[in-house]
């Protein structure tokens, strides 16, 4: 615990769940950081209990899972409860007893889908928390650059140089498709996962197109289909859902995908430097994929989307927020400028605000409510910035050159400080604040609340790239028929 960074977010986040919920589990990708954040939150509590089912003793005590956690008072922590899905149902009695006497905090390396029946037996007993990798306010924003080409994953991103933290991902994935899924029950061979996991990285940032893969794989569309399902459920994948209602145009209905990890993208596509990432013919793609998953972790209570018309316009991201409508574009670029596209959607969309999201340092005006916004953090406006000079041409080349290097963090001792030991006052101000700006990219900011979480009865649906017809539409999933 000596050298950690903090994630104070996360962090309220979680103790505002153990006391609101019997059940809290936190959700990830493996290697995220999940068990080291769980143990900095609850280091100073005397009355927890941990089960790792990765030990074989921890395992074997919870075979007989009811008699040993009924004793149990105060708060049970179990980590890779993947292993055994099972547990999930035994908890809910647990969870039921009045007066409660136990609270729990599970993680796992799988998404609900994933996990089988786990919605169904905890519903409404448990929240569900996603744990990302590092972001921008964890590791600074000044260390963007690196966060970019590394990625999120604590050991990539703190190696000691760019090597090693390319073969550590390249571990990371060696160990993720041969031992982390077939322990899911995942009987796909390790060859063609990993076949089809490099192929989404050159298809990062585009529209799904089952078809296509599956003549490429010379698999049929259902297989890649599951394929997709498979890594999106364990977190390596994102799926970004089309947004479409009727507005008299003809709109993309395939969802965008996406490798989620920035630095895991650049292992499949064998990017070792900063050199070759800004001559690669991704670069562009790699941008948005990385800028993306910045903006969501900064508007983790807004509801995600694309938007593209088949005449030609589209939306890189769209938000809807406490009833407004955000839209964001991602360009690599020394000076972006607004584009015919942007004012369409703007206008078809009736959005609050667009931004142009760019690796400058200038932040200015496109138009009417339209802003070109950076990964500065000098903002002092919520959607204009504070000066508004360009950026002369060619500089961010330079620039980004000379900032891809060893990240300079500051790391930090996580105070210890047992939840039941927080005075009425802290308490108050420990729960997660309602609107903190999010000054990531500069210009912008966003009426924020809690890190992703959502209780377990509600749950995104994973689109296969089938022709589908929309049946039904929830605020967190869309449910299509499948021709």
């Amino acid at each position: 615990m000596d050298d950690i960074l903090p994630r104070p977010a996360l962090r309220a986040c979680i103790l505002q769940s153990v006391r609101e919920f019997p059940v809290t589990v936190l959700l990830g990708a493996r290697q995220v950081g999940k068990s080291t954040l769980a143990a900095t939150v609850f280091a100073g509590r005397s009355d927890v209990v941990t089960y790792d089912l990765e030990r074989p003793a921890d395992a074997r005590a919870l075979m007989q899972a009811e008699t040993t956690l009924e004793r149990h008072t105060g708060l049970v922590v179990i980590d890779e409860v993947q292993r055994q899905p099972s547990l999930f149902s035994l908890l809910r009695p647990l969870a039921d007893r009045r007066p409660l006497r136990t609270r729990f905090v599970l993680l796992g390396s799988a998404s609900p889908q994933l996990l089988k029946g786990v919605s169904e037996s905890l519903a409404g007993r448990a929240n569900f928390i996603e744990v990302g990798g590092f972001t921008l306010d964890e590791v600074g924003r000044k260390n963007w650059p690196a966060l970019w080409l590394r990625g999120g994953f604590p050991r990539s991103y703190l190696a000691a140089d760019e090597g090693a933290g390319l073969r550590w991902r390249e571990a990371f994935i060696t160990a993720f498709l041969e031992r982390d899924l077939p322990q899911l029950g995942i009987s796909i061979p390790a060859a063609t996962l990993r076949r089809f996991w490099t192929m989404m990285a050159h298809y990062h940032g585009q529209i799904w197109n089952a078809s296509e893969l599956a003549r490429s794989l010379g698999a049929d569309p259902k297989t890649t289909g599951r394929y997709l399902d498979v890594l999106a459920g364990a977190y390596a994948i994102r799926v970004l859902p089309p947004w479409f209602e009727n507005l008299g145009k003809r709109l993309v209905k395939s969802p965008k995908v996406y490798v989620r990890d920035s630095g895991l993208l650049h292992a499949l596509l064998d990017i070792e430097s900063e050199r070759q990432l800004l001559s690669h013919a991704r670069l562009g793609a790699s941008w948005e994929g990385f800028a993306l998953g910045q903006v969501l972790a900064a508007w983790p209570a807004a509801r995600p989307w694309f938007w593209s018309t088949h005449q030609g316009a589209e939306l890189d991201l769209l938000l809807e927020h406490r009833g407004g409508r955000y839209g964001f574009e991602f360009k690599f670029g020394d000076a972006p400028a607004a584009t015919k596209s942007m004012h369409i959607a703007r206008e078809d969309l009736k959005l609050r605000h667009l931004w142009v999201v760019y690796p400058g340092t200038k932040e200015y005006p496109l138009g009417d409510a339209i802003t070109a916004a950076t990964r500065s953090p000098r903002s002092r406006s919520p959607a204009f910035p504070s000066r508004r000079d360009r950026e002369p041409a060619g500089q961010t080349h330079a620039r980004l050159v000379s900032a891809l290097r060893r990240p300079r963090v500051r790391t930090t001792e996580v105070p210890d400080i047992a939840d039941d030991q927080v005075a009425p006052a802290d308490r108050e101000r420990s729960t997660i604040p309602p609107a903190p700006p999010f000054r990531g990219f500069g210009g912008f900011r966003g009426d924020l609340v809690s890190p992703v979480s959502h209780v377990s009865d509600v749950s995104p649906v994973f689109l296969r790239g089938q022709p589908a017809s929309l049946r039904h539409a929830t605020p967190n999933a869309l449910i299509f028929d499948h021709g």
